[in-house]
Parts: structure tokens; sequence; C-alpha cells
């Protein structure tokens, strides 16, 4: 179920939608009488292919207010108004998106989009924080232009990053808990790209997907996050979190050592380059009919095991939470597994999650698998799923290790 709010971010309500539809979902479109003057309602039915309408007294005979309701699997209103937003909690039922939320048991989410004064307002907020206590999921808008020439938080998250979080939803109803608010996190993201000249450069396959929505989900779980990002496949900045651009592994390191000691959870999800050029050519190194010259590599600093030992040396807090990353293939001295405990221990990181890279596993895929080690041992199975549900995962462990040292 769709619900959609009469503001002008009405209009991205139509890639949800469409998100939807194409992953296979039935989805049936409840807009507000507003909303109706910014999309109309043969746009709404082309995309869901089901009739759209906005007052209850419709279709009476089958009582659409209670039956949507009650069938509905989740609820995703975008955009939620601050209108919407104050009706939901307090409980009108005044057309037919409002009575269809109080016949809902199913995960709902809403997702505000209102200019910063609105969202602001301490009315808003009371309204936010009385949907949440009762296990609604309203996320926390995107900063970013709002209509005319204002700019602030109140932005409307991306389509694509509010599909993202009702689909996890359907795969963990309780995979959004409000669980770190006053935590802060910085996650890194992405590949590194070590030039060879100003053309050429040794680079991953990373995509950045599984730490971009780490970071998106420890905001939405309350949690003051920075994402650090390397190269990426073009993915927008996660709402209610603050970016940092870069490139090479030096500067994704020197930015690690910058905010680590101002958060208290560091997930090291970046893909960072092992070996850079030892010389790098300022011009481009031309094609000739002689054997080029062999590039010569170096190492690159190892930005986990530095931070670890930064920690060891009273440098950082001992209560900082580290949480690496591996992408591990088995050989002939042992399997994944194998290789991951090694690492682990070489490490020193509190928590270590290992991604078996296999085709359609770890890079460049929207779905990931493998487990998460911790230093006392456990090992924690990750079933195959979204990396959404993936990212849930780690940051329970994380959120599990926070409540131990308190």
């Amino acid at each position: 179920m769709i619900g959609v709010g009469g503001g002008i971010a009405a209009y991205k309500a139509c890639s949800i939608i469409r998100r939807y539809v194409e992953d296979g979902h039935q989805v049936r479109v409840l807009p507000t009488a507003s909303a109706l003057k910014f999309v109309g309602a043969a746009t709404f039915e082309a995309l869901s292919g089901h009739t759209v309408s906005a007052e209850i007294f419709e279709d009476v005979p089958h009582v659409p207010h209670v039956r949507f309701g009650q069938e509905a699997e989740l609820v995703v209103v975008a955009p939620a108004t601050a209108d919407l937003l104050a009706r939901a909690a307090n409980g009108q039922a005044d057309d037919l998106l409002t009575a269809t939320l109080l016949t809902a048991r199913c995960p709902v989410l809403f997702a505000p989009a209102m200019h910063t004064e609105m969202w602001e307002h301490p009315a808003t907020q009371a309204n936010v924080a009385t949907l949440r206590a009762r296990g609604a999921v309203v996320v926390e808008p995107a900063s970013g232009r709002l209509t005319g020439a204002d700019s602030g938080p109140g932005r409307l998250p991306e389509p694509e990053e509010i599909a993202a979080l009702g689909q996890l939803l359907l795969e963990r109803p309780d995979a959004l808990p409000r669980d770190l608010v006053g935590v802060r996190v910085l996650v890194t993201a992405g590949g590194t790209r070590e030039p060879l000249d100003p053309v050429r450069f040794l680079g991953n396959r990373s995509s950045g997907k599984q730490g971009y929505a780490v970071a998106r989900l420890a905001a939405q779980r309350g949690a003051k996050v920075t994402l650090v990002a390397g190269t990426t496949a073009g993915l927008p900045d996660p709402a209610a979190v603050k970016v940092v651009r870069t490139t090479t592994a030096q500067q994704m390191g020197e930015a690690v050592v910058q905010l680590a000691g101002q958060v208290d959870v560091v997930v090291m999800a970046a893909a960072v380059a092992d070996f850079r050029a030892k010389a790098v050519s300022a011009t481009k190194i031309k094609k000739t009919g002689e054997e080029p010259e062999p590039v010569i590599l170096e190492r690159n600093e190892d930005i986990l095991a530095s931070l670890v030992a930064t920690r060891k040396r009273g440098e950082l807090p001992s209560d900082l939470t580290i949480v690496g990353f591996a992408a591990e293939t088995g050989d002939e001295r042992g399997d994944v597994l194998f290789h991951a405990r090694r690492k682990l221990a070489s490490k020193g990181c509190d928590l270590l999650v290992v991604n078996a890279v296999t085709e359609g596993n770890a890079f460049e895929v929207d779905e990931n698998a493998g487990w998460i080690l911790g230093t006392d041992g456990t090992e924690t199975a990750l079933a195959r799923g979204s990396k959404a549900a993936i990212a849930s995962r780690v940051l329970d462990a994380a959120a599990t290790l926070l409540s131990r040292s308190e």
C-alpha cells in the first residue's frame, strides 16, 4: 500500500510505485485529496493497475477503508506531510488513507517531506515521537533543496531509498528500531583508486552498496552518521548522513584518522586497495611497440589494522567499537572461514563481517551472504538477502556490543 500526501514531492511517489510493481508486488495507491491536486488519479492508476480514490464513500459494499488495511503486508506513506503526520498521530480517519492506517496491522513506514521549519516544529516532532512509540517507522528526511529557494532538512529521501527501506521491512519487520539514538557512527564505503598516470589507475569492483546500506540504516536507527565514501557506482547520498568524499587509500585513511576519535562505532566496509604504484607518471604512459616498463607496487597502510593499533596504544577510546569487512575466497590451505578467522586474529577488530567472493556475491550485486565473527568466538551466519538486510544484522551485532560496554 502506497499512501501519498499532498506535497510537491508527491510526484516522487510514482517512482516508488513503479519500483514495487517491477519487483512483482501488488500495489494499491491511496492518495489524499490534496495529493491528487499534484498528481492525477490516472497516473497512479496507470502505474499500479488499480482504481484510485481518496474517498471513503466509494465502492462502499467492499468496505475499502477496512479491507485495504487488513490485506496490506506493508504500508509506505510518501510524502508524509506535516498535516498527514498530525492526523495519523491523532488517529483521525477522515479520508481513505487515514482510515486505512487505523486498520493496518503490518509494518507502516512514513517518509516525511516538508519545509525545515515545519519538520523542526515541536508539534511535528511530538507527532513523530507518538507514531514511533506505536511501532511505526518514521524515517529521517534528507537535507537539500526544498520548494522555492529554500534548502535544509525536510526533503523527501530519494525514491530508491524509500523503496529499499520498505522492502527491508518486508524481509525483517523489526529491522529499524530506534536503538542507536545518540550513538556516533563512522562508516567507510566503496573502493579506492590508486593512480598510475593522469588517465589510468588501480582499482577494484566495489560498488559501495554494502557500506551505504550500513550508513543509511544506522541513520534511520537514530545514529549520527558520517560516511567516508570512496569510488561508488553513482549511489545517491543516504538521507540524514554526512558524506566525506575520498579517492585514494591514503585520503580515506587520513579521513578515518581525523574522525575516529569523535565517534562510538567505526564500520570499515570499504574495499581499500592493498597496493599503490611506487611512482606515478605525470603524463600519460604512451603505448609503443616496446614492452612497457613494469609497474612497481608498494603497500598502502592497512587502515583497519592501524585503527586497532591506535586504540591499543590508548590514542583512541578503549570502548570504541571497530567493525571490519573482508571479502574472502578459499584456497588449498583452507576455506573462507579458515582465512576469515585468521584475519580476525590479525586485524584485532571487535567484529569481522566476511563475504565469500563468488559469482553473484559480494561485489556489484544487490544481495549478499556471509558471517559475522566476534573476538569472543561467536560466529553468526548471514543468510543470503538484500544488502540492507545484511546491514541490519551488522548493526544488531554492533548495538549488542555497545550495550555490553555501558
